[in-house]
Protein backbone atom coordinates (compact mmCIF):
# COMPACT_ATOMS: atom_id res chain seq x y z
CA UNK A 1 0.00 0.00 0.00
CA UNK A 2 1.07 3.64 -1.16
CA UNK A 3 -0.64 6.32 0.29
CA UNK A 4 0.05 9.92 1.89
CA UNK A 5 -0.62 8.81 5.57
CA UNK A 6 0.58 8.62 9.16
CA UNK A 7 -1.55 5.95 11.17
CA UNK A 8 -4.28 4.36 8.97
CA UNK A 9 -6.44 4.85 12.55
CA UNK A 10 -5.56 8.44 12.00
CA UNK A 11 -6.60 9.21 8.46
CA UNK A 12 -10.45 10.94 9.11
CA UNK A 13 -8.98 12.65 12.01
CA UNK A 14 -5.28 14.56 10.64
CA UNK A 15 -7.64 15.35 7.40
CA UNK A 16 -10.59 16.57 9.30
CA UNK A 17 -7.64 18.96 10.99
CA UNK A 18 -6.13 20.05 7.31
CA UNK A 19 -9.84 20.64 6.02
CA UNK A 20 -10.36 23.14 9.30
CA UNK A 21 -6.76 25.06 8.46
CA UNK A 22 -7.03 25.30 4.86
CA UNK A 23 -11.05 26.38 4.75
CA UNK A 24 -11.17 27.93 8.17
CA UNK A 25 -13.19 30.92 6.52
CA UNK A 26 -15.68 28.52 5.28
CA UNK A 27 -16.15 25.99 7.87
CA UNK A 28 -15.72 24.90 10.70
CA UNK A 29 -14.86 21.38 12.35
CA UNK A 30 -15.89 19.80 15.41
CA UNK A 31 -13.89 16.19 16.53
CA UNK A 32 -16.13 14.94 19.32
CA UNK A 33 -18.07 13.96 18.03
CA UNK A 34 -16.85 14.73 14.30
CA UNK A 35 -18.91 17.03 12.01
CA UNK A 36 -17.89 20.33 9.26
CA UNK A 37 -20.37 23.15 9.40
CA UNK A 38 -20.47 26.23 8.34
CA UNK A 39 -18.28 28.69 9.74
CA UNK A 40 -21.39 31.04 9.95
CA UNK A 41 -23.70 28.36 11.08
CA UNK A 42 -26.53 28.21 12.65
CA UNK A 43 -28.56 30.75 10.22
CA UNK A 44 -31.21 31.70 11.81
CA UNK A 45 -34.91 31.26 9.51
CA UNK A 46 -32.80 29.14 7.18
CA UNK A 47 -33.76 25.31 6.99
CA UNK A 48 -30.76 23.57 7.08
CA UNK A 49 -29.60 21.14 5.32
CA UNK A 50 -27.38 17.80 6.72
CA UNK A 51 -25.64 14.95 4.69
CA UNK A 52 -23.13 12.86 5.79
CA UNK A 53 -20.91 8.96 4.76
CA UNK A 54 -18.05 7.33 4.68
CA UNK A 55 -14.84 9.38 4.31
CA UNK A 56 -13.09 8.42 1.23
CA UNK A 57 -15.52 10.34 -1.17
CA UNK A 58 -14.13 13.78 -0.97
CA UNK A 59 -14.66 15.82 -1.82
CA UNK A 60 -18.17 14.58 -1.07
CA UNK A 61 -19.67 15.73 1.52
CA UNK A 62 -17.61 18.15 3.68
CA UNK A 63 -16.23 19.82 0.78
CA UNK A 64 -19.92 20.71 -0.05
CA UNK A 65 -20.59 22.93 3.06
CA UNK A 66 -20.92 26.44 2.82
CA UNK A 67 -23.24 29.04 1.66
CA UNK A 68 -25.48 27.69 -0.87
CA UNK A 69 -25.06 24.20 -0.32
CA UNK A 70 -24.47 22.07 2.85
CA UNK A 71 -25.09 23.59 6.56
CA UNK A 72 -22.91 20.45 7.69
CA UNK A 73 -21.74 17.27 6.74
CA UNK A 74 -20.71 14.02 9.24
CA UNK A 75 -17.88 11.69 8.28
CA UNK A 76 -17.42 7.96 8.74
CA UNK A 77 -14.89 6.46 9.01
CA UNK A 78 -13.37 5.56 5.27
CA UNK A 79 -16.29 3.60 3.77
CA UNK A 80 -18.21 3.89 7.34
CA UNK A 81 -21.36 5.24 7.63
CA UNK A 82 -21.32 8.24 10.56
CA UNK A 83 -22.88 7.02 13.91
CA UNK A 84 -25.95 9.07 14.94
CA UNK A 85 -24.61 11.18 17.97
CA UNK A 86 -22.86 12.97 14.57
CA UNK A 87 -25.78 13.51 13.05
CA UNK A 88 -27.81 14.31 15.90
CA UNK A 89 -24.83 17.00 17.42
CA UNK A 90 -24.56 18.42 13.72
CA UNK A 91 -28.52 18.58 13.77
CA UNK A 92 -28.87 20.54 16.91
CA UNK A 93 -25.69 22.59 15.62
CA UNK A 94 -27.00 24.05 12.46
CA UNK A 95 -30.83 24.37 13.45
CA UNK A 96 -31.19 28.47 12.97
CA UNK A 97 -35.27 27.51 13.56
CA UNK A 98 -36.29 26.83 10.44
CA UNK A 99 -35.71 23.06 10.32
CA UNK A 100 -33.17 20.36 9.17
CA UNK A 101 -33.13 18.57 5.87
CA UNK A 102 -31.28 15.31 5.73
CA UNK A 103 -30.20 14.11 2.51
CA UNK A 104 -29.13 10.17 2.99
CA UNK A 105 -27.73 8.43 0.22
CA UNK A 106 -29.26 4.73 0.10
CA UNK A 107 -26.68 2.88 2.20
CA UNK A 108 -28.48 0.40 5.00
CA UNK A 109 -25.82 1.77 7.33
CA UNK A 110 -26.83 5.74 6.14
CA UNK A 111 -30.20 5.07 6.52
CA UNK A 112 -30.49 3.40 9.99
CA UNK A 113 -28.45 6.13 11.89
CA UNK A 114 -29.83 9.58 10.01
CA UNK A 115 -33.30 7.50 10.87
CA UNK A 116 -32.37 7.30 14.60
CA UNK A 117 -30.60 11.10 14.42
CA UNK A 118 -33.88 12.33 13.36
CA UNK A 119 -35.99 10.69 15.73
CA UNK A 120 -34.07 12.07 18.76
CA UNK A 121 -33.77 15.63 16.78
CA UNK A 122 -37.49 15.67 17.11
CA UNK A 123 -37.58 14.57 20.37
CA UNK A 124 -35.80 17.56 21.25
CA UNK A 125 -38.27 19.61 19.51
CA UNK A 126 -36.53 20.26 15.77
CA UNK A 127 -38.17 19.31 12.77
CA UNK A 128 -36.61 17.41 10.21
CA UNK A 129 -37.36 15.55 7.50
CA UNK A 130 -35.51 12.88 5.59
CA UNK A 131 -34.80 12.02 1.63
CA UNK A 132 -33.29 9.34 0.63
CA UNK A 133 -30.88 9.01 -3.01
CA UNK A 134 -30.91 6.31 -4.98
CA UNK A 135 -30.19 6.96 -8.00
CA UNK A 136 -27.88 4.21 -9.34
CA UNK A 137 -29.25 2.08 -12.56
CA UNK A 138 -26.57 -0.71 -12.41
CA UNK A 139 -27.83 -2.78 -9.81
CA UNK A 140 -31.67 -3.13 -8.03
CA UNK A 141 -29.94 -4.34 -4.68
CA UNK A 142 -26.01 -4.47 -3.47
CA UNK A 143 -23.82 -5.54 -0.53
CA UNK A 144 -24.67 -2.40 1.42
CA UNK A 145 -28.21 -1.61 0.13
CA UNK A 146 -31.79 -2.34 -0.26
CA UNK A 147 -32.80 -1.18 -3.58
CA UNK A 148 -30.97 1.17 -5.91
CA UNK A 149 -27.72 2.56 -4.73
CA UNK A 150 -27.18 6.44 -3.68
CA UNK A 151 -24.61 7.73 -6.08
CA UNK A 152 -23.82 10.90 -7.71
CA UNK A 153 -26.90 12.74 -8.19
CA UNK A 154 -26.69 13.14 -4.24
CA UNK A 155 -24.20 16.33 -5.53
CA UNK A 156 -26.55 17.77 -7.56
CA UNK A 157 -29.22 17.11 -4.42
CA UNK A 158 -27.03 19.06 -2.43
CA UNK A 159 -26.80 22.37 -4.68
CA UNK A 160 -29.95 22.25 -6.18
CA UNK A 161 -31.49 22.24 -2.37
CA UNK A 162 -28.67 24.01 -0.79
CA UNK A 163 -29.96 27.06 -3.73
CA UNK A 164 -33.47 27.04 -2.51
CA UNK A 165 -32.80 27.02 1.40
CA UNK A 166 -30.49 29.75 1.06
CA UNK A 167 -33.17 32.17 -0.95
CA UNK A 168 -35.62 31.11 2.09
CA UNK A 169 -37.84 28.13 1.27
CA UNK A 170 -39.29 26.35 3.53
CA UNK A 171 -38.47 22.84 5.29
CA UNK A 172 -41.31 20.86 3.42
CA UNK A 173 -40.68 23.19 -0.29
CA UNK A 174 -36.53 22.03 -0.01
CA UNK A 175 -37.70 18.19 0.60
CA UNK A 176 -40.15 18.21 -2.06
CA UNK A 177 -37.80 19.52 -4.35
CA UNK A 178 -35.14 16.94 -3.10
CA UNK A 179 -37.26 14.07 -4.19
CA UNK A 180 -37.78 15.93 -7.36
CA UNK A 181 -34.52 15.92 -7.96
CA UNK A 182 -33.63 11.90 -6.98
CA UNK A 183 -36.48 11.27 -9.23
CA UNK A 184 -35.71 12.90 -12.02
CA UNK A 185 -31.94 11.59 -11.81
CA UNK A 186 -29.88 8.85 -13.40
CA UNK A 187 -26.17 7.02 -12.40
CA UNK A 188 -24.20 4.45 -13.72
CA UNK A 189 -20.51 4.29 -12.87
CA UNK A 190 -17.49 2.26 -14.14
CA UNK A 191 -14.01 0.99 -12.81
CA UNK A 192 -10.52 0.14 -14.48
CA UNK A 193 -8.81 -0.20 -10.75
CA UNK A 194 -10.00 -1.15 -7.40
CA UNK A 195 -9.12 0.97 -4.15
CA UNK A 196 -7.21 0.61 -1.20
CA UNK A 197 -8.68 1.47 1.84
CA UNK A 198 -6.30 2.30 4.55
CA UNK A 199 -7.08 -0.07 7.50
CA UNK A 200 -7.53 -2.96 5.14
CA UNK A 201 -3.97 -2.51 3.54
CA UNK A 202 -5.28 -3.70 0.24
CA UNK A 203 -7.20 -3.40 -2.89
CA UNK A 204 -10.80 -4.44 -2.03
CA UNK A 205 -11.40 -6.30 -5.68
CA UNK A 206 -9.73 -7.70 -8.25
CA UNK A 207 -9.15 -6.73 -11.83
CA UNK A 208 -6.89 -7.62 -14.49
CA UNK A 209 -4.89 -5.41 -16.37
CA UNK A 210 -7.25 -5.68 -19.48
CA UNK A 211 -10.21 -5.42 -17.76
CA UNK A 212 -13.08 -2.90 -16.31
CA UNK A 213 -16.23 -3.68 -14.38
CA UNK A 214 -19.46 -2.02 -15.70
CA UNK A 215 -21.73 -0.45 -13.16
CA UNK A 216 -19.39 -0.50 -10.03
CA UNK A 217 -20.82 1.08 -6.64
CA UNK A 218 -18.61 3.79 -4.68
CA UNK A 219 -17.23 1.01 -2.05
CA UNK A 220 -16.46 -1.04 -4.47
CA UNK A 221 -19.52 -3.34 -4.88
CA UNK A 222 -20.03 -4.86 -7.79
CA UNK A 223 -21.41 -3.96 -10.76
CA UNK A 224 -23.57 -5.67 -13.56
CA UNK A 225 -20.32 -7.28 -15.43
CA UNK A 226 -17.20 -7.49 -15.47
CA UNK A 227 -15.06 -7.41 -19.57
CA UNK A 228 -12.29 -6.87 -21.34
CA UNK A 229 -11.41 -2.74 -21.27
CA UNK A 230 -12.97 -0.96 -24.41
CA UNK A 231 -12.10 2.70 -25.77
CA UNK A 232 -13.92 5.29 -24.21
CA UNK A 233 -16.59 5.93 -26.58
CA UNK A 234 -17.65 2.07 -26.59
CA UNK A 235 -17.63 2.84 -22.34
CA UNK A 236 -19.75 5.87 -22.68
CA UNK A 237 -22.17 3.82 -24.57
CA UNK A 238 -22.37 1.17 -22.27
CA UNK A 239 -23.16 3.94 -18.80
CA UNK A 240 -25.55 5.91 -21.13
CA UNK A 241 -27.83 3.23 -22.41
CA UNK A 242 -29.16 2.14 -19.16
CA UNK A 243 -29.29 5.63 -17.93
CA UNK A 244 -31.26 6.85 -21.22
CA UNK A 245 -33.26 4.02 -21.03
CA UNK A 246 -34.53 4.11 -17.10
CA UNK A 247 -36.10 7.36 -16.82
CA UNK A 248 -37.95 8.76 -19.37
CA UNK A 249 -35.75 11.24 -21.13
CA UNK A 250 -37.77 12.08 -24.36
CA UNK A 251 -36.78 14.78 -27.13
CA UNK A 252 -36.77 18.48 -26.08
CA UNK A 253 -36.11 17.68 -22.54
CA UNK A 254 -33.74 19.53 -20.72
CA UNK A 255 -30.84 17.71 -18.86
CA UNK A 256 -27.62 18.54 -16.42
CA UNK A 257 -25.14 16.34 -17.61
CA UNK A 258 -22.58 15.54 -14.81
CA UNK A 259 -19.67 13.15 -15.58
CA UNK A 260 -17.51 12.42 -12.84
CA UNK A 261 -13.88 10.69 -11.56
CA UNK A 262 -13.82 8.32 -9.03
CA UNK A 263 -10.67 9.75 -7.73
CA UNK A 264 -7.81 8.12 -10.31
CA UNK A 265 -9.00 9.51 -13.46
CA UNK A 266 -7.63 12.60 -14.96
CA UNK A 267 -9.63 15.07 -16.35
CA UNK A 268 -8.31 14.64 -20.01
CA UNK A 269 -9.90 11.56 -19.66
CA UNK A 270 -13.18 12.83 -17.90
CA UNK A 271 -13.44 15.81 -20.85
CA UNK A 272 -13.16 12.51 -23.51
CA UNK A 273 -16.20 10.82 -21.70
CA UNK A 274 -18.05 13.89 -21.41
CA UNK A 275 -17.76 14.52 -25.51
CA UNK A 276 -19.44 11.39 -26.50
CA UNK A 277 -22.44 11.67 -23.66
CA UNK A 278 -23.08 14.85 -24.66
CA UNK A 279 -23.05 13.29 -27.61
CA UNK A 280 -25.14 11.14 -27.76
CA UNK A 281 -27.83 13.24 -24.87
CA UNK A 282 -28.07 15.24 -28.45
CA UNK A 283 -28.61 12.51 -30.54
CA UNK A 284 -31.84 10.96 -28.10
CA UNK A 285 -32.93 14.79 -28.65
CA UNK A 286 -32.48 16.10 -25.04
CA UNK A 287 -31.14 19.70 -24.57
CA UNK A 288 -27.84 19.75 -22.24
CA UNK A 289 -29.01 23.01 -20.58
CA UNK A 290 -26.33 22.45 -17.73
CA UNK A 291 -23.49 20.04 -16.88
CA UNK A 292 -20.61 19.45 -14.32
CA UNK A 293 -17.45 17.67 -15.18
CA UNK A 294 -14.98 16.65 -12.36
CA UNK A 295 -14.12 14.59 -9.33
CA UNK A 296 -16.98 15.12 -7.14
CA UNK A 297 -17.91 11.85 -5.66
CA UNK A 298 -14.60 9.63 -5.28
CA UNK A 299 -13.94 6.29 -4.00
CA UNK A 300 -10.31 6.74 -2.94
CA UNK A 301 -7.42 6.41 -5.57
CA UNK A 302 -10.25 3.84 -7.83
CA UNK A 303 -9.69 4.70 -12.05
CA UNK A 304 -12.82 4.72 -13.13
CA UNK A 305 -16.13 7.04 -13.70
CA UNK A 306 -19.46 7.89 -13.44
CA UNK A 307 -22.03 9.35 -15.64
CA UNK A 308 -25.96 11.27 -14.37
CA UNK A 309 -28.25 12.37 -16.15
CA UNK A 310 -30.52 14.69 -14.40
CA UNK A 311 -34.05 16.02 -16.52
CA UNK A 312 -34.42 19.36 -15.13
CA UNK A 313 -37.06 21.76 -14.52
CA UNK A 314 -36.87 25.79 -14.60
CA UNK A 315 -36.58 25.44 -10.18
CA UNK A 316 -34.00 22.97 -10.32
CA UNK A 317 -32.45 25.20 -13.21
CA UNK A 318 -32.72 28.69 -10.84
CA UNK A 319 -31.14 26.56 -7.82
CA UNK A 320 -28.32 24.99 -9.32
CA UNK A 321 -27.45 28.49 -11.17
CA UNK A 322 -27.95 29.77 -7.99
CA UNK A 323 -24.50 31.22 -5.63
CA UNK A 324 -22.67 29.23 -4.03
CA UNK A 325 -19.15 29.27 -1.86
CA UNK A 326 -17.89 25.97 -0.48
CA UNK A 327 -14.34 24.12 -0.10
CA UNK A 328 -15.14 22.25 -3.51
CA UNK A 329 -17.92 23.97 -5.94
CA UNK A 330 -17.92 27.77 -6.41
CA UNK A 331 -19.41 30.26 -8.65
CA UNK A 332 -22.17 33.13 -9.12
CA UNK A 333 -20.30 34.81 -5.70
Amino acid sequence: MKKLINDPAAVVSEALDGMALAHGELIKVQKDPAFIMRADGPVKGKVAILSGGGSGHEPMHGGFVGRGMLDAACPGAVFTSPTPDQMLEATKAIDGGAGVLHIVKNYTGDIMNFEMAADLAKGEGIQVESVVINDDVAVKDSLYTAGRRGVATTVLAEKICGGAAEAGKSLHEVAELCHRVNSNGRTMGMALTACTVPHAGKPSFELADDEMEIGIGIHGEPGRRREKIQPADKIVEMLMEPILDDLPFMAGHDVLLFVNGMGGTPMIELYILFRKAHELAVKRGLNVKRHLVGSYITSLEMAGASITLLKLDAEMTKYWDAPVVTPALRWGA
